[in-house]
């Protein structure tokens, strides 16, 4: 499970509107095929790994196997046939899964389809990994809007950036790169415009390699102040560009921006003119977003906390020290956040947080 698990995250980020599941197959002590839900959502997980059983082991190999997944074998008709009918005609006799599938459509029916052909069916093995790993998707089904991850980078007195907000390399190397691999494992990476109008941030993934693991850009602009010369308008047929901005906002503004090669959606705003969040992420969600990783600065970040809207935020503490410049936080984190996890990485130290059930969301 540990295998499947890891499977399963090499393509966070890739397959959405679907979960990233991962699936091994073992045989007789030996691993005969392993598969991870391909980009774009198909193939499944269980049929990439059938598939790559026969045609490294040949026919037969995955007759009597049994069959390692992340989540509960989907049982419902789309594009593909289900992924239990596939198990089944490969001969599998064992499936152990991790967790469930919320999904109404599956919900515990992919199990009781295993089990109607004659297929052993244990539950449980890996289940606390396999659900942070699919949060995602499993928010996306329960609340209608994506994960959200809020990441910060702080420095040793608090900062984000220096006075006047110019730009501030706050985070070690080390740092760095684990961040980049968290903004690799993103749907999308989104920001408020004010970062755009301080950094003119690319917001691309810069580890050597996965330069095309970048996410789409998701911009929250709610006046549609967007620069033309901004290098995310200038990249924008490179990596998707979308703006979120509010119904009445300027239309020779979003006209410009599409010719630019930007999309441009609407949504409704609050009383003080601001973009809706809670709308912004359900459209996210209706465009087949699961997980959204946001750097947009405090004061995002502050109406990501305040409305209950993050589900996790990563904070990357410096030893750095910037003496003045942009707080991190303009008000306390809320108390229904806690410690999760805390490691280095080179000199920084990164801590998660994550809400504590037990704790009233307006906490």
């Amino acid at each position: 499970m540990d295998h499947a698990l890891r499977l399963g995250r090499r393509h966070l980020g890739l397959a959405w509107p679907n979960p990233s599941v991962g699936c091994v197959i073992v045989k007789d002590g030996v691993v005969v095929g392993r598969g991870v839900t391909q980009a774009g959502g198909r193939p499944h997980g269980e049929t990439t790994a059938i598939a790559h059983a026969l045609a490294v082991s040949g026919p037969g190999a995955t007759r009597g196997a049994t069959a390692y997944v992340t989540l509960e074998p989907c049982s419902h008709y789309g594009r593909t046939a289900p992924c239990s009918d596939a198990l089944a005609r490969a001969g599998i006799a064992r499936v152990v899964c991790a967790v469930g599938d919320p999904d109404p459509r599956v919900h515990g029916r992919g199990f009781h389809m295993l089990r109607a052909y004659g297929i052993a069916v244990d539950v449980g093995a890996g289940a606390a990994e396999a659900a942070l790993d699919h949060r995602g998707h499993f928010i996306r089904v329960r609340q209608g809007r994506p994960f959200v991850q809020l990441k910060m980078a702080l420095s040793a007195d608090g900062y984000v950036a220096a006075a006047g907000g110019a730009r501030t390399q706050i985070s070690c190397p080390a740092a760095t790169v684990q961040l980049h691999l968290v903004r690799a494992m993103a749907d999308v990476i989104m920001i408020g415009i004010g970062t755009v109008l301080a950094d003119d941030p690319m917001l691309t993934c810069r580890l050597p390699g996965m330069e095309a693991r970048s996410p789409i850009r998701v911009i929250i602009d709610s006046k549609l102040r967007l620069p033309l010369t901004s290098r995310l308008v200038a990249t924008a047929g490179e990596v998707p560009t979308w703006v979120i901005s509010t119904v009445g906002a300027p239309p020779e503004a979003e006209r410009a921006l599409r010719r630019a090669g930007c999309e441009v959606m609407l949504v409704s705003r609050r009383p003080d003119g601001v973009v809706d969040m809670g709308a912004a992420l359900r459209l996210l969600a209706a465009r087949g977003i699961t997980r959204v990783m946001s750097e947009g600065g405090p004061i995002l970040g502050a109406t990501l906390m305040r409305t209950g809207l993050a589900d996790e935020i990563i904070v990357a503490h410096s030893p750095v020290t910037l003496g003045d410049g942009v707080p991190g936080f303009t008000e306390p984190m809320p108390a229904r956040y806690r410690l999760a996890e805390s490691r280095m990485a080179g000199c920084d130290r990164i801590d998660t947080f994550r809400p504590d059930p037990t704790v009233p969301e307006g906490a």
